[in-house]
């Protein structure tokens, strides 16, 4: 763009949404698509890194090709890779698991560093016609009257202390766990509700051209401990690799472990087969934290709807949350829409009613999970007796991958979608 656009004292949208990441850009794009004014403000400068595997499961690619992005989403574009599926790592045992073959999904999965997905996320927004302004932070909610009933948009702040308002009837808050637009909603962060801490670095490796995003169920601690956490390595399309690992909260070491000394110490023991040595590291470690299964509700409160970290939307299974934040986008978009049609706040409630019918089950069902694998010996136990079993480890895939057909022929979908059904919905 030949100049960047400047927000004036006070400027008016049919919806203003705050965070550019997957879940704010996504947002904007659906609702610019359908003729809507739309404002997106954006804390920080692209290009701009997030703590992330930068690993784009099934369900991602989905909403790239939804979007229009399906270029990207094949992997023939810079910064774009595709892969054919998980290679997983649990007791002595090593399982290369295609990514199902479905027909509600694509058959493929992809990386690209949050650098490059986000901007191009946040780019295809701005192309379908929404403003969006860099280096602005929304401070708070701006209400309609005294009473706090209702939303009318947001208050803002940019890099050289200028203030004004964004008006809008309605906020799409899209701007990750620790943003303040829940905060000064009142919704607290529910306890019960599983959290995680992730760190990632990366590494020039000779195997960042893998078809295979690679997952590791036992982590070790540098005195050989198991502890309750996971850790991953996903190939990239510029010759590195990205290496992380996360810890639940439901593990005992997980306010009291260095992260960055253990993702060290375990990617030091990869190096023979990853090439993960300090000469080879690229960046330095960064950790930032994991909100999972719905743990701020609310989903919609007095026009404002969260979306994506905001909301907890993470996967407790596996850690990954962009493709909840861009399935609950156009969600939103759809709800927004409807809600702009009848001139009913009261509308907008449907978007946490159909979020919770549509994951409220599964969430509940990674709560338990995550319960269980605080355990480290549990998921010990699992994996040295578990891994071993093609036909199990598929259907454990499918269940952590949350990967089934909505209408199926296979057994294993059957017994994936009866489990969350019959769950109570979180």
């Amino acid at each position: 763009m030949s100049s960047e656009p400047t927000l004036g004292p006070v400027e008016h949208a049919d919806v203003v949404v705050v965070g550019a990441g997957p879940g704010g850009a996504a947002a904007a794009a659906h609702l610019a698509a359908r003729g809507y004014d739309v404002i997106v403000l954006e804390k920080d400068r692209f290009p701009r890194d997030k703590v992330c595997g930068d690993g784009l499961t099934p369900r991602v690619v989905k909403e790239l090709l939804d979007l229009g992005l399906t270029d990207e989403a094949n992997g023939r574009v810079d910064g774009w890779a595709t892969q054919r599926g998980l290679r997983i790592h649990g007791g002595t045992t090593a399982m290369e698991l295609p990514w199902p073959e479905l027909d509600d999904w694509p058959g493929w999965g992809a990386t690209a560093t949050r650098k490059v997905f986000d901007e191009t996320l946040a780019r295809h927004a701005q192309s379908r016609g929404a403003e969006l302004f860099e280096g602005v932070a929304a401070t708070g909610p701006v209400w309609r009257d005294q009473t706090e009933s209702r939303v009318a948009g947001v208050s803002w702040r940019d890099g050289d202390g200028r203030e004004g308002q964004v008006r809008a009837p309605v906020v799409v808050a899209a701007d990750g766990a620790g943003g303040p637009l829940a905060k000064h909603l009142g919704s607290p962060r529910r306890s019960e509700r599983p959290m995680a801490v992730a760190a990632r670095t990366y590494y020039r490796s000779p195997r960042a051209d893998d078809d295979w995003i690679s997952s590791f169920l036992d982590l070790t601690d540098a005195q050989g401990n198991l502890l309750s956490g996971y850790g991953w390595v996903f190939p990239l399309d510029d010759g590195t690799i990205n290496v992380g690992l996360g810890l639940l909260s439901t593990s005992k070491e997980f306010r009291s472990v260095s992260y960055r000394k253990l993702l060290s110490s375990w990617a030091t023991g990869l190096a023979d087969e990853f090439g993960t040595t300090e000469a080879n590291r690229t960046d330095r470690v960064r950790s930032g934290p994991i909100p999972m299964g719905f743990n701020r509700t609310p989903l919609h409160q007095r026009g404002v709807l969260l979306v994506g970290d905001s909301g907890g939307m993470v996967n407790p299974f596996n850690g990954e949350g962009i493709s909840y934040a861009m399935e609950a986008a156009a969600l939103a978009a759809d709800v927004i829409d409807g809600a702009m049609a009848t001139k009913r706040t009261s509308d907008l409630d449907r978007y946490d009613q159909l979020l919770r019918q549509r994951w409220g089950g599964y969430y509940t069902l990674g709560k338990v999970f995550a319960e269980l694998v605080g355990n480290p010996q549990v998921m010990h136990i699992c994996t040295t007796y578990g891994m071993p079993y093609r036909p199990l480890m598929e259907l454990v895939f499918k269940l952590m991958a949350h990967l089934t057909d909505r209408s199926p022929s296979d057994t294993k979908d059957v017994i994936v979608n009866t489990l969350q059904r019959l769950a109570p919905a979180a």
